[in-house]
């Protein structure tokens, strides 16, 4: 039987009126709290003593799952959450993070690229040599054959900067760039997107294509045509590269599928343009740097971390962004090599190092996660 509304209205407000006295009463314990937390930080600060205690908290944690009933998961993540914030007021406290904050201060602002050095994954005519001349202007960038040698000539000091492929809105992820970066952890010094239109290129002579050649990013970006054409594919280390093989050798029923400025670079007859599944397809390309440049302007932030062993740690990290604000825009995890189950994450979110809010985030969680690293604060053109 239905509850009459003006029954319901009445018995309504008898309930919201014992919560609005219940949050009464929390809100001065939350105080309290708040101010204890300060005075631990005072100690911990006078000790040596580091703000995160994971085996305190997941004591506490397990302790109020128990005591909670059929609550106790609810009452726990209330709790992981205050505990959470407490963290983050002993950090700004105690002013965490003392490397990032010097970095912070000292990095250079102004990404300088006139004579730079410029180093790119593949051949002239890739779509890396598009977004360099996108980023650099006429800077002529040098190749490699691959991406982790491009990594080395900058770890070496024999290139400024690199440039390489992360992400593509048709075919994902280039996981194989996410691990070189979690590995090397080089600085991202800015970030272009090349809009990215593929075509179907022929050498003189060659016949009809039965097999096309290409980077497997490029295939996969390409399925639908390839499927529809009954064509099969062999995999390349580039496009412009599988053009330059397509244009030198001159294969019997092959065809590359390239840029149409790499098809033309090397001499070949495009067949079909646009053969890309997605016509608004396109490709993030980051620059890499050993050192760092933090502009006033920049918008977007890359950290990199592991995360500690307990139940819910992703989701504690995670729930510190949105307290802060903050928009996360992609988070990847990559295997840890050598390590069963254990995986490194990288993260990009919208903020600006020069703001004090996300500064003290980041500080805190640099003191917080294993394998912490900050690795940029940058534009994306």
């Amino acid at each position: 039987m239905l509850v009459e509304s003006q029954e319901y209205q009445a018995r309504l407000g008898e309930l919201r009126e014992e919560i609005d006295q219940i949050d009464g009463e929390l809100l001065p314990l939350f105080l309290h709290r708040m101010d204890c937390s300060r005075r631990v930080a005072k100690l911990k600060g006078e000790a040596g003593m580091p703000v995160f205690s994971p085996e305190r908290e997941q004591a506490i944690l397990k302790k109020i799952r128990e005591k909670g009933g059929e609550d106790g998961d609810a009452a726990a993540a209330l709790y992981n959450s205050i505990m959470g914030i407490s963290r983050a007021k002993q950090h700004v406290l105690l002013q965490s993070g003392g490397p990032l904050r010097e970095l912070e201060a000292s990095a250079a602002r102004i990404l300088k690229t006139e004579g730079a050095r410029v180093v790119c994954q593949g051949v002239p005519g890739a779509f890396s040599h598009k977004a360099a001349k996108e980023f650099f202007g006429d800077t002529a960038p040098a190749f490699e054959p691959t991406w982790k040698q491009v990594f080395e000539d900058v770890r070496q000091g024999k290139a400024d900067f690199g440039v390489l492929p992360v992400e593509n809105s048709a075919a994902g992820s280039v996981s194989g760039v996410y691990d070189l970066l979690l590995g090397y952890r080089f600085y991202i010094v800015g970030a272009v997107d090349v809009k990215v239109e593929h075509c179907l290129a022929v050498s003189q002579g060659t016949g009809p294509v039965t097999v096309v050649v290409s980077h497997p990013q490029a295939l996969a970006q390409c399925g639908e045509y390839l499927e529809a054409h009954r064509l099969r594919s062999m995999e390349w280390s580039n496009t412009a590269a599988a053009a330059r093989y397509v244009a030198e050798e001159r294969p019997a029923g092959i065809g590359a599928i390239c840029s149409k400025e790499a098809a033309e670079q090397y001499g070949l007859t495009v067949l079909e343009e646009n053969i890309q599944n997605e016509l608004e397809n396109t490709t993030r390309f980051v620059v890499i740097s050993r050192e760092a440049v933090l502009p006033e302007d920049a918008n977007k932030i890359s950290l990199c971390f592991a995360l500690p062993h307990v139940t819910g740690s992703l989701f504690s990290v995670l729930e510190r962004f949105a307290m802060a604000g903050l928009n996360l825009t992609k988070i990847e995890s990559r295997p840890l090599p050598g390590k069963n189950f254990e995986y490194d994450f990288y993260l990009d979110f919208t903020g600006n190092i020069h703001q004090s809010g996300t500064l003290e985030l980041i500080c805190s969680l640099s003191d917080e996660l294993p394998r912490f690293s900050f690795l940029g604060n940058y534009s994306e053109r």
